[in-house]
């Protein structure tokens, strides 16, 4: 992934509130367009990078269950 769309995704969303942070999650999730896959994908980086161990593991469950689901 090119940095350069790393920091816009970063710079678009800091600041943002928890409300604001859902809604964009939200509305990249529910648009189905494949562009927003890549600032979800940042997201998710920031999410992973500032997670405790434990919490790590609980997504990979989560994302474990969730993929086996049909």
């Amino acid at each position: 992934m090119d940095l350069n769309l790393r920091n816009a995704v970063i710079s678009n969303v800091s600041g943002n509130t928890q409300d604001q942070l859902k809604s964009t999650i939200i509305d990249a999730i529910q648009s189905g367009e494949e562009k927003m896959l890549p600032g979800l994908g940042v997201l998710f980086e920031v999410i992973w990078k500032h997670a405790s161990d434990s919490d790590k593991v609980e997504m990979l469950e989560t994302l474990e269950q969730g993929l086996k689901t049909p």
